[in-house]
């Protein structure tokens, strides 16, 4: 099950992102917005965020007009690695190489076409393991020492 959310920047975006998943047999919830009207992006991001860090949800994708405000809330959640993508490669080696759980896309700056198609392969992509799973231990040691998370 995916997780999906966005402000109203990226609200047009995710009708179309939703549909496609829909159309496609994939099971999602909608943190919102619901409507085009503004919303704070902090305010979808946080629990969109701390939905996938409990593991309610493996991976997610946020939406707002240029991506950067939803990344910036999501990445401050530890155990998040959201990955604002503008095109298909870099979704790719998001998951591959970082294993990204959360999809970040710019509604005022992808178009929809290229939207689907950054969806459709973050959604395909396998995280490599290997020498990238240091790599990713070594951010979960940066956040446990920078933001004091215990565990």
């Amino acid at each position: 099950m995916i997780a999906i959310g966005s402000d109203h920047g990226g609200f047009e975006l995710k009708q179309t992102v939703m549909k496609y998943l829909q159309e496609n047999g994939y099971e999602f919830r909608d943190f919102g917005c619901f409507t085009p009207d503004s919303v704070d992006y902090p305010d979808v991001a946080l629990p969109l965020a701390q939905s996938i860090v409990s593991g309610e949800f493996k991976r997610g994708i946020l939406l707002c007009g240029t991506g950067i405000g939803m990344s910036m809330v999501a990445n401050k959640i530890p155990g998040v690695r959201a990955a604002l993508c503008g095109d298909s490669y870099s979704a790719h080696m998001a998951v591959e190489h970082n294993n990204a759980n959360i999809l970040i896309l710019g509604g005022r700056v992808v178009g929809p076409g290229l939207a689907i198609s950054i969806v459709e392969t973050y959604l395909k992509a396998t995280f490599a393991e290997g020498r990238h799973r240091v790599r990713i231990d070594k951010i979960t040691k940066i956040e446990k020492e920078y933001l004091r998370v215990k565990g």
